[in-house]
């Protein structure tokens, strides 16, 4: 191992990385929320349909204002602390704000299109689909006040928020945004005119806000910034998470009633995503402090950071393997070797795939002189999902294919 990476270095990130990824095991209490809920979701075909789209958009989000947040922790220019913080930190917020909002306008409008396409849906659908993604996401919001905290208590303990604050929140945000998002879907289709009354109302929380952020800050150069460079990033994120969706309707037709699948799902993207976001979050700092050459060719120097997260994903994809069983009551032999035979092959391609794009998207956004924290999380995250998706599917039918042979 000396001689690929310095092994001091390697164990120090390995272990951080291995406490992180611990929280994606909280993932499979998502996937049990969704099957408990299941009645609801099946009461309309988009329901189950935009329920990727939510979770990864969080990642958009949390990735959003962790990537940001980790590197201004570092070279200073925002203070571990709520009060009496630096300009940067207020504006960052404010942003965050305008860009959920943003969105959940964007991501309804592509949840139309590929409903339309491939859900059976029709253009009357688009309200219901527009007041439940905005309630949902405007909901989520919440859970940024706990990302702020766990960045600024790692920070302060001597963490390094780029490796620890993204796997442990995106995991907590996956559940929070699931109970956020059966919620809704229970006030939408159960609550009658009290459930109506009550999304309407949220819906028109971050309105008010945008009225009142957007004039005062729109001649900040920082804030608009921020914004501007996300609507690339969300017009992207917009597609790819529709795709995971479509994906995901595809995995439901090979495994039909096998619960360990669905069970492990939730925090098999939320692992790959994590994987995607320590190395694409490390090598934005390192950029920043000037200790990365912006090319391709310098992942070389980056290799500590793939190694370590690459291989603590491995034992997290075996021992959520074993997990899932364990809860569905089917653990035996040949069911461990079957299922971590599709996991560990997912693994392969979808963490090959998710490092290349994560390490790229941060050298080519620094090369062309915009802020990688803008678009390496964000992107990685949600692309992080279709990936793994696609990579089940395939090694699914690899695997089934070698059985049934």
């Amino acid at each position: 191992m000396s001689n690929i990476v310095d092994s001091k270095a390697f164990l120090k990130t390995f272990k951080e990385t291995l406490i992180a990824f611990s929280f994606d095991v909280g993932g499979l209490l998502a996937g049990f929320l969704v099957a408990l809920q299941l009645g609801v979701f099946q009461l309309s075909p988009w329901a189950i349909a935009i329920y990727p789209a939510i979770v990864s958009a969080k990642g958009v989000i949390g990735g959003l204002l962790i990537g940001r947040l980790s590197t201004a922790l570092h070279i200073g220019t925002i203070y571990p602390r709520f009060s009496k913080n630096t300009e940067s930190f207020y504006k960052l917020y404010a942003a965050l704000i305008v860009v959920t909002f943003i969105t959940s306008i964007v991501m309804s409008l592509f949840s139309l299109i590929f409903g339309l396409l491939f859900w059976g849906i029709s253009f009357t659908d688009f309200s219901a689909i527009l007041v439940v993604i905005v309630a949902t996401m405007t909901l989520g919001l919440t859970i940024t006040l706990a990302t702020m905290a766990v960045a600024f208590v790692t920070f302060k303990k001597g963490l390094d928020p780029d490796v620890v604050v993204y796997p442990i929140m995106s995991t907590a945000a996956d559940i929070f945004i699931t109970i956020i998002y059966v919620l809704v879907l229970n006030l939408f289709f159960l609550a009658s005119n009290f459930g109506m009354y009550t999304l309407v109302f949220i819906c028109s929380i971050p309105v008010i806000l945008m009225i009142y952020i957007i004039p005062r800050n729109i001649s900040c150069k920082e804030f608009v910034k921020t914004v501007k460079e996300s609507l690339f990033t969300m017009l992207f994120v917009a597609i790819i998470v529709n795709v995971t969706g479509t994906v995901l309707k595809k995995i439901s037709g090979i495994v039909e009633d096998r619960r360990e699948i669905y069970t492990v799902y939730p925090a098999l993207i939320d692992l790959v995503g994590d994987v995607g976001s320590v190395v694409g979050s490390t090598a934005t700092t390192k950029l920043a402090l000037g200790m990365l050459k912006p090319s391709i060719s310098s992942i070389k120097q980056h290799r500590t950071q793939i190694f370590s997260a690459w291989g603590a994903s491995v034992l997290y994809f075996v021992l959520l393997g074993v997990l899932s069983l364990s809860i569905n009551g089917i653990f035996s032999s040949f069911e461990f070797l079957n299922l971590v035979s599709v996991l560990l092959i997912a693994n392969v391609i979808a963490v090959t795939v998710i490092i290349l794009v994560s390490y790229a998207i941060s050298i080519l956004t620094f090369q062309k002189g915009l802020d990688p924290d803008n678009f390496v999380i964000p992107i990685e995250s949600s692309f992080a999902d279709s990936m793994t998706s696609i990579a089940l599917l395939v090694a699914l039918f690899l695997v089934g294919s070698l059985l049934g042979g």
